[in-house]
């Protein structure tokens, strides 16, 4: 299985850090955020990560390389200016992410979950994606979750976490360009295509200074060596 983590984005709320270092290269228990990832990738048998680039992108670049430090192949999906949005960003990289479900993982976040639970889809599901419980800063949530099944509407709703599986189907037909994520996903949970899991552990959403603190006063909740296959 391929996997994608998503680093074009500016981090306007991180700013001024976020004005001379990319948000995933931010440092959380000695780590980018992005190496937390490739190491919970390679811990769960992916080899191959396609990582697109917008903002200062040339540092990640450098930083990581080809991945080999990592056993694992990283492979570039550079954006124009202002980069793709979401669901722009996976379109264009669809060419380098194969013909097979791929796992797809927000680069602004950190999570124990364990990545090794998304290796297959149901037949009739488009996507799964991992919920989390709602934080403070998105007590509404997003969508819910009705016997393993997303719903646009209902109760209880869950946030979801920036961590999911999808087919390469789910993106076919939309045109290149800036596009969000969250209108993809509606329409194919309305076609009842997207299934999904509630997550009950670490999940932090690292998008401005104040949880980037708290985060950094918790690196045991985002040891790396906790994200392992799950068998």
């Amino acid at each position: 299985m391929h996997a994608m983590i998503l680093a074009a984005g500016r981090g306007e709320r991180l700013r001024p850090l976020t004005d001379t270092i990319p948000k995933p290269l931010i440092e959380v228990g000695g780590k980018a955020l992005i190496e937390h990832h490739l190491l919970a990738l390679a811990g769960a048998g992916i080899s191959r990560v396609v990582i697109n680039l917008g903002w200062l992108g040339e540092q990640i670049s450098s930083r990581l390389e080809d991945g080999a430090g990592f056993g694992l192949e990283i492979v570039y999906s550079p954006e124009p200016p202002g980069a793709l949005e979401t669901a722009g960003g996976i379109v264009q990289a669809l060419p380098l992410l194969g013909e097979q479900p791929f796992l797809v993982i927000a680069g602004d976040i950190l999570c124990d979950f364990p990545l090794g639970r998304l290796s297959a889809l149901p037949a009739d599901a488009l996507a799964h994606l991992v919920m989390v419980a709602n934080p403070a800063h998105h007590r509404d949530g997003d969508f819910a979750l009705d016997q393993g099944w997303l719903r646009v509407d209902g109760t209880p709703r869950h946030t979801f976490s920036g961590i999911g599986l999808y087919r390469p189907e789910l993106f076919h037909g939309l045109a290149p360009g800036r596009l969000a994520l969250r209108p993809v996903f509606e329409q194919a949970i309305a076609a009842g295509a997207v299934c999904g899991s509630l997550h009950r552990g670490y999940w932090s959403d690292i998008g401005t200074i104040e949880r980037l603190e708290q985060a950094r006063r918790e690196p045991a909740a985002i040891n790396p060596a906790r994200v392992q296959h799950d068998h």
